[in-house]
């Protein structure tokens, strides 16, 4: 182990003196060696402790990411973890940061395959017990799944926030359909460029330009590659552990945010996983649960909620926190909206996932409305119009000006069904689900459906909404054009969601053919022929549960 600087770190809180190593080399196999930075317990040669690794390529010297300063972020965390026991790793994947190697695509085998050699020298260490944590948010949260898959025996649980168990469905396409972020200005173009930077001279010495000269060499523009796989092929279902929940057996917290568009990966993974696992997603968006001043709150003090499963898995203590209810999220009681910053609310439980408590309620879509009885077949005709999607621009909130404005702009451009005035409060948790009775005049066509709630004076708030290219109605490994003028009945479900309607609004479901930056239009204009009458929605509606007051409060997100 060669510290490039040891120092001891002030941002603590817990019983035990904390010192922070710069830098540590750790080998590969192949004789590579990654860079990781690390805060350990002062007295872990004579006390060992378990492991907490992170594992990402934001350049732990200097590093942004798309969620702000990593760097920033590692020392609001790493010490704080490392203060209550443990020993913090932070490391550079291969060919970022100061880690040697080439730059790579987004999770590729032989970055799973570091990861497990790194676990298993972290765990051989004489200041370790043999127990290791992975976590991370984003990328650090694919990793953590990813390399968990491989059932490395030293790791013995995992929090994932922010990320996917299907890298196909989420990003960088999503139900068949081509994100915007991924592709355009945001991520596909970041990416690259992170891996075109330097490694730091103060700590691979003189061969820092040669370093950097080789990964401009062999940096690729890795967007072409996604484009070239549009189907959910072998390149997508590698690193996704959704080809088989049942294989994966490591501990994992799940955390999302409700305006994070990967947040439904949670409910997905607790109702498909079978190794123990929680759930919890809050009114956040891309961002870890302790940060309020990005965006979307109320925060939480989630490193004190996090130390709760680590001593639970890597220490045996109990901390109670696997008697606690499997899923727990933010029910809102407002919808988000552009400028609000704290999302009105409460937290809510229950006890498994799915919950049989919920009960689905259905509305028809008819000539008139949402309405309790389907009524007569209407045909409603939608004529072509490619700017709808204006009012909700950003497909992964990170900062309040991602949010949604007042839909009315895009309703007006949509297919709309409004229900009567709602006459009692009600609640729904999971995902709304519509199913369509509908044809199209061209072969390719994109569907998007909104599900709103509509004040008295009009403002319309999106609650949550999904799109499809209708080519996947049935598959997305095996796409099949439409049928121009054929009817189609579409099942679709929504993006999850936890809201209370009140008692004086109304239930909007808006349709249209386009969600425009969000995700690329179809090829061509699209005419949308909609069945009313034949078509419905479904809203998956909650009772109270009395258990809901008697919740483990959170506390206030800790600053350093």
């Amino acid at each position: 182990m060669v510290g490039a600087q040891t120092a001891e770190t002030g941002v603590r809180t817990g019983p035990r003196k904390v010192r922070e190593i710069e830098n540590i080399w750790i080998p590969m196999s192949d004789g590579t060696k990654i860079a990781a930075r690390m805060w350990l317990p002062e007295d872990a040669e004579s006390n060992p402790v378990p492991v907490l690794m992170e594992y990402i390529p934001y350049r732990k010297r200097d590093g942004a990411s798309l969620t702000g300063s990593s760097r920033l972020r590692d020392e609001a965390i790493h010490p704080y973890l490392a203060s209550y026991g443990y020993a913090c790793v932070r490391a550079d994947i291969r060919g970022s940061g100061d880690s040697e190697g080439l730059p790579q695509d987004e999770y590729v085998k032989q970055e799973q395959d570091d990861g497990v050699e790194i676990i298993a020298w972290l765990a051989r260490q004489s200041w370790c017990t043999g127990k290791v944590g992975m976590f991370g948010i984003s990328w650090g949260g694919y990793s953590a799944l990813q390399v968990a898959a491989r059932r490395p025996p030293e790791l013995k649980a995992i929090i994932t926030v922010c990320s996917t168990e299907d890298r196909y469905t989420e990003e960088p396409y999503h139900n068949g359909l081509v994100g915007e972020d991924m592709f355009g200005v945001g991520w596909g173009v970041h990416y690259p460029a992170y891996c075109c930077r330097p490694p730091d001279p103060a700590i691979v010495g003189h061969r820092w330009r040669d370093m950097w000269m080789e990964r401009l060499k062999n940096v690729d523009y890795y967007p072409v590659t996604w484009l070239s796989h549009q189907q959910r092929d072998a390149y997508w279902k590698h690193a996704s552990i959704s080809v088989d929940y049942g294989a994966f057996e490591c501990p994992v917290y799940a955390v999302g945010g409700w305006f994070d568009p990967l947040h439904r990966t949670v409910p997905r993974m607790l109702a498909n996983l079978k190794c123990p696992r929680k759930g919890l997603v809050g009114p956040w968006g891309h961002e870890y649960p302790n940060y309020s001043d990005r965006g979307p709150g109320p925060a939480i003090d989630w490193l004190a909620e996090s130390l709760r499963w680590w001593d639970h898995w890597l220490k045996d203590i109990d901390t109670g926190i696997m008697d606690e209810p499997m899923y727990r999220v933010w029910m809102q009681e407002e919808p988000m909206m552009r400028g609000v910053h704290q999302i009105p609310g409460r937290w809510v439980a229950e006890d498994s996932w799915p919950s049989s408590r919920i009960k689905p309620r259905k509305l028809y879509l008819t000539k008139d409305g949402l309405e309790s009885n389907p009524g007569a077949e209407t045909a409603r005709v939608l004529k072509p119009l490619q700017t709808v999607g204006t009012t909700a621009p950003g497909w992964m909130v990170r900062r309040i000006k991602d949010a949604p404005t007042d839909q009315r702009i895009d309703d007006a451009r949509s297919l709309t069904f409004d229900s009567e005035p709602i006459k009692d409060d009600f609640e729904i948790l999971g995902a709304p689900v519509v199913t369509l009775e509908l044809a199209v005049d061209k072969p390719v066509a994109l569907l998007s459906v909104r599900l709103n709630e509509v004040e008295p004076d009009g403002l319309s708030r999106r609650i949550t909404y999904d799109v499809l290219n209708l080519t996947h109605r049935d598959s997305h490994e095996f796409p099949e054009p439409l049928v121009p003028g054929q009817r189609y009945r579409i099942r679709m479900p929504l993006e999850d969601c936890a809201h209370v309607f009140k008692s004086g609004r109304r239930i909007r479901v808006a349709v249209s053919t386009s969600h425009w930056p969000s995700y690329w239009p179809s090829p061509e204009p699209v005419t949308l022929t909609l069945y009313a009458g034949r078509s419905e929605l479904e809203l998956p509606v909650r009772p109270p549960r009395a258990e809901d007051r008697e919740l483990k409060a959170f506390g206030p997100p800790f600053s350093p």
